[in-house]
């Protein structure tokens, strides 16, 4: 490891890297831009790489500086994670926690868990922000988040899982559909029917999951519109556009006008889980992994 780069270096490439214009960076930075170019230079003689190509009128990163780039947004990342976790001790809270979340997590398990955390440490910060799947895992890969719902088949990197919950799938139709009394649900009775489901961009898992039902039906379905959100979704099948495919968890805690038919005679099943970066230090995971740990142990 090179000990002659400073914290100031990397703050100085972090700017420039963003804006690619050193007269900006330079104001960004409230240093002149002079100033800028010899730190610039002296990053690259210490490193013994080109960071940025330059111009009569671009500035471009080299392979080498996209890659410091990367590296060096996580290390900000996490500076400003030790900032705040050192200011909610200095209040004599033991930590924050940021918690991303899809929509049927809140409908089963994460109001529980924010209760007993809460009984077991009061002062304890939690942000909530509801996320498609794939943008959590960007997210806790870089550390933005703690804790993540998902849905997802795949594992990723540096990323733990823990399974919450397995559920079947629900036919969401619109209240006045003429189908919804009919026991058995059969879908091949829906298949020229409109389909309102949620996008790849959801999860990829889970899309191709929901398509294998059709698979197994042997017809494409006609996929209308495609959202990440799942009121959206309901709404738009009350409004009679379509009908939907979503897990039966979301038949709770919405008032709208659908039906929800369960689809308990098909194999597919998904499955709700926690997932964290196993690299995150932040104090407070252990104390979310004990109490989670407790709620999903069986009543004795």
């Amino acid at each position: 490891m090179n000990y002659q780069i400073e914290l100031r270096h990397l703050l100085y490439f972090k700017i420039l890297a963003e804006e690619l214009h050193f007269r900006k960076a330079a104001e960004r930075l409230c240093i002149s831009q002079p100033g800028l170019t010899r730190q610039i230079k002296q990053m690259e003689e210490i490193y013994h790489a080109t960071l940025f190509e330059r111009g009569k009128r671009f500035v471009e990163l080299t392979p080498a500086g996209a890659y410091l780039k990367q590296e060096v947004d996580l290390l900000f990342t996490q500076i400003d994670n030790i900032q705040s976790q050192v200011e909610k001790i200095a209040e004599g809270k033991i930590t924050s926690l940021k918690l991303g979340f899809i929509g049927s997590a809140v409908q089963t398990i994460l109001p529980q868990l924010l209760v007993e955390l809460k009984h077991k440490q009061p002062l304890i910060d939690i942000t909530l922000n509801e996320l498609s799947n794939e943008i959590q895992i960007e997210m806790l890969q870089r550390k933005e988040l703690d804790f993540g719902f998902v849905r997802i088949g795949e594992s990723h990197e540096h990323i733990n899982s823990l399974a919450i919950s397995k559920e079947h799938f629900s036919l969401v139709v619109p209240k006045n559909h003429p189908l919804k009394s009919k026991v058995p649900i059969d879908l091949m009775d829906f298949k020229n029917e409109s389909f309102i489901l949620f996008s790849r961009q959801y999860s990829t898992s889970y899309y191709d999951l929901v398509m294998s039902i059709f698979k197994d039906y042997d017809f494409i379905p006609n996929v209308t519109l495609r959202t990440v959100n799942a009121l959206s979704i309901f709404n738009l099948v009350s409004e009679g556009l379509g009908v939907a495919i979503v897990p039966s968890s979301l038949k709770k805690g919405y008032n709208l006008n659908v039906e929800f038919l369960d689809l308990i005679n098909i194999p597919q099943r998904t499955t709700l889980s926690l997932v964290w970066n196993k690299d995150n230090r932040n104090p407070g995971i252990p104390l979310l992994l004990e109490v989670i740990k407790r709620m999903l142990q069986p009543v004795e």
